[in-house]
């Protein structure tokens, strides 16, 4: 592994790239550092992403610049791809040579290791690190950099760089699209058609309308994140290493705006007159709304769009007229080669053109429509991409400097050991009052004040605690508190949902502790990996599939567990529109029923019906799985259950 880097005199301004014209455009605005993904591995898939060969090209060209290139291998890892997995960071080390990669599965770290990757090792978002005890559980696997989730305050930042071990660095988002669940704690997209958020598919249905009686409304869709002036107090932090701008999958108009953008912020931010420029440049980056969402603590925003406007897009205008007499009179000047939107996705009317002229503000642009599909009159319309002739020109010359190179053998994965023993099969029923257990099964409780308060220190040791999916700074000192109490009272086995929360037992007797659903663990090497930090047993990952479940458990370097039934969240969020009808149905344009409960801070959004594979319990427990997780989540009165098979992922897995 690679010594970390100093913490740089300045945080780098870190640029994203989808395709090569993106990369490009970021080395024409001058950023520190680029991150891109390959075409397989990267949890941005709809994003064009690179091959090897014209990777290692940009990279060169990067590196005569000056500039850095850190690869994103951010999926979460199936059993039968880790050895390609392994192949493909082979390929970033050998051949690439990246500076760094940025990953969410544990198992990134062991194959960095056994194919002999030099560059830095970067947990991504999705990984969730939130609270300042997982710096030091990521540190002792050999990782050097967090990217820190997007709903932190720039004090609960603060609080995390000053527990920064040696070396460490943390990466802040500055600037682009907010998700409205947390960071790695989002299975909608996955939940309601198998398309994973944690593998790079997620099709937004948060996005979508939903409908609560007569008031239908976007009560989940955030705008954009634009730190912009404020991005000056992120200068004092010196472990922040990187302002990162997300947007991989966004054409090189907005790499090249934000990136001066953020260049100027930083460099001349003492300016009047420059940071007026940056925020100008920033206005036309074809984004989103911006919000500073919670970055300033004494004064955080709400993301969630009050206009219903969170498409992205410089808006220009609203369609005229009646078919076939449908205009626009452009309030900014239209650029030949112009990407408009008419609409938002989920109209019937929605769809894109291309200007084929210079049409100047107030002008008048003809816009035509198929019979019967015409939107009507006041429809909005946005440029959501634009491609000057400058930049045009900057972008064609970096490319005429830009080689191929031949791609390199790969290498050959060394498989964990597989556990001879596992412990005898028992049934444990989730629930968040703590009841006694039903006959022949075990009780798991939610680990809260109320509960611990409640249960005496035989019962206690009787009980599976199980920690929260998120533990946010304002709640580290409580969490760890909680824990300390639990073993005191007996507890002896805990189910993480993070495996940094490890971290909360350092010092404290030993204790049985397992990796829970929510650490998206599906794959050997993962799971013999988090083994370093005392790990012993997994629930694995909901989001898989049959062939996944016993693959994984043919090659298991632990005992494993599964989620067997309950109502599992689409998502968890730390924000809640103003309006939000909480323990009461949202229905959505295609009949998916949504209801939101909220457990201290955070908002969980459920489906209307349970994961249930109890069908399945005999084939899994031959197969070897050994706990069997019931969740208990009561429905509000307001709640009917779907019917529906409730089998998730099983029959294709995830994609």
């Amino acid at each position: 592994m690679t010594e970390p880097r100093a913490h740089p005199a300045a945080p780098e301004i870190l640029a994203p790239a989808g395709n090569r014209r993106s990369f490009l455009a970021a080395l024409a605005a001058g950023a520190d550092a680029v991150y891109c993904g390959l075409k397989q591995y990267s949890a941005r898939m709809a994003a064009k992403n690179f091959s090897v060969p014209e990777l290692a090209g940009l990279r060169g060209l990067a590196h005569e610049k000056g500039v850095r290139v850190y690869v994103t291998l951010n999926n979460m890892i199936k059993p039968e791809e880790v050895e390609a997995a392994g192949a493909a960071l082979a390929a970033v080390g050998r051949q690439v040579r990246a500076d760094g990669i940025i990953v969410q599965d544990p198992a990134m770290v062991e194959l960095a290791r056994q194919v002999g990757f030099a560059g830095e090792i970067h947990f991504s978002t999705l990984a969730n690190l939130s609270f300042a005890a997982a710096l030091s559980a990521a540190a002792e696997l050999g990782v050097h950099r967090a990217v820190l989730p997007r709903e932190l305050t720039i004090d609960e930042i603060r609080s995390m760089a000053a527990a920064c071990p040696a070396g460490f660095g943390l990466e802040v988002f500055v600037h682009g699209a907010l998700c409205y669940g947390v960071s790695g704690r989002c299975y909608w997209s996955s939940y309601l058609g198998g398309k994973s958020g944690l593998r790079g598919r997620c099709v937004q249905p948060c996005r979508r309308r939903y409908r609560h009686k007569e008031v239908e409304r976007r009560y989940f869709s955030c705008l954009d994140l634009s730190v912009d002036v404020l991005a000056k107090v992120l200068k004092t932090v010196p472990q922040v290493m990187a302002w990162k701008i997300e947007g991989r999958k966004k054409g090189p108009h907005y790499v090249y705006h934000t990136v001066r953008a953020y260049r100027m912020l930083r460099d001349e931010g003492t300016d009047p007159a420059a940071k007026k420029e940056a925020l100008s440049l920033l206005s036309y980056a074809l984004g989103r709304p911006a919000t500073h969402y919670r970055f300033l603590s004494h004064r955080p925003w709400n993301p969630i769009g009050e206009d219903d406007r969170t498409g992205s897009g410089l808006f220009v205008g609203r369609i005229k007229g009646r078919a076939p007499q449908t205009h626009l009179i452009p309030s900014s000047d239209l650029l030949a080669g112009d990407t408009l939107r008419i609409g938002f996705e989920d109209d019937p009317w929605h769809g894109i053109r291309r200007v084929g002229r210079f049409v100047p503000k107030g002008g008048r642009y003809a816009v035509t429509f198929s019979p019967g599909k015409a939107a009507p009159v006041g429809t909005p319309v946005f440029v959501t991409d634009r491609l000057e002739a400058s930049l045009e020109k900057m972008l064609s010359a970096l490319d005429r400097q830009t080689p191929d190179l031949p791609t390199l053998p790969a290498f050959r994965l060394k498989a964990p050991k597989v556990a001879r023993r596992r412990m005898a099969t028992v049934d444990v029923t989730l629930s968040r009052n703590c009841p006694g257990g039903r006959r022949n099964t075990q009780t798991a409780c939610w680990l809260s004040p109320q509960t611990l308060s409640t249960i005496s220190a035989k019962a206690a040791a009787r009980r599976w605690w199980v920690l929260p999916p998120v533990i946010w700074p304002e709640n580290e000192a409580a969490a760890a508190e909680l824990v300390a109490r639990a073993v005191q009272n007996g507890g002896r086995r805990f189910i993480l949902n993070a495996p940094w929360q490890a971290a909360f037992f350092s010092g404290l007797p030993s204790v049985d502790l397992w990796a829970g659903p929510f650490c998206n663990l599906a794959n050997p090497t993962a799971l013999a990996t988090l083994a370093r930090l005392g790990i012993t047993g997994a629930v694995v990952s909901p989001e898989l599939g049959r062939q996944h479940y016993l693959a994984l458990a043919e090659r298991r370097p632990m005992d494993l567990g599964v989620v067997l039934y309950g109502f599992w969240p689409l998502c968890i969020s730390r924000t809640a529109a103003d309006d939000l009808p909480v323990e009461q149905p949202l229905l959505s344009p295609r009949g998916e029923v949504a209801w939101v409960r909220r457990f201290g801070t955070d908002y969980w959004v459920f489906p209307n019906w349970p994961i249930d594979l109890r069908k399945e319990k005999a084939l899994l427990a031959k197969a070897g799985y050994s706990l069997f997780l019931t969740i208990d989540e009561p429905l509000p009165p307001a709640i009917r259950i779907k019917k529906r098979s409730g089998d998730w992922n099983w029959q294709h897995g995830p994609q």
